[in-house]
């Protein structure tokens, strides 16, 4: 795996007002993302990125995830084709989180079940769950 490094934050207001993309990764190196839709808003899926996968999205604006089942990276569509076109990318308050807008490709899902988000089911107030329409 190629070795990509961000800045760290001189502070804590250079982390949460300045103008520099210091993200923080967790221990196991990884930051949370979140993707939506670019056009509708939809919560479309949370995975998660290294460094290597933050560097190649925003270098290449297509979306790169880490996958930690099979430790490895992974260009979304690949090989399903739902390709994730990036149409703006944000980091939160503290530069923990990463939130990307995305144009999906493909048949326009999101999830490795076929679902056009992974955020598909709703849990009943019993515990159950339910598909969402």
């Amino acid at each position: 795996m190629a070795e990509t490094s961000f800045p760290h934050a001189s502070s804590q207001d250079a982390l949460e007002h300045g103008e520099t993309l210091a993200p923080r990764f967790d221990v196991d190196g990884l930051i949370a993302a979140i993707a939506t839709h670019a056009d509708t808003g939809e919560v479309l899926m949370l995975a998660w990125m290294n460094a290597e996968a933050l560097a190649k999205t925003l270098a290449t604006g297509e979306a790169h995830y880490f996958s930690r089942s099979r430790n490895e990276l992974w260009r979304k569509g690949a090989t399903s084709g739902q390709i994730q076109l990036v149409a703006e990318a944000r980091i939160d308050c503290d530069q923990d989180a990463v939130w990307l807008k995305v144009r999906p490709q493909g048949d326009g899902g999101a999830c490795h079940t076929g679902a056009r988000s992974c955020f598909y089911r709703l849990i009943e107030e019993d515990g159950r769950l339910k598909e969402a329409r």
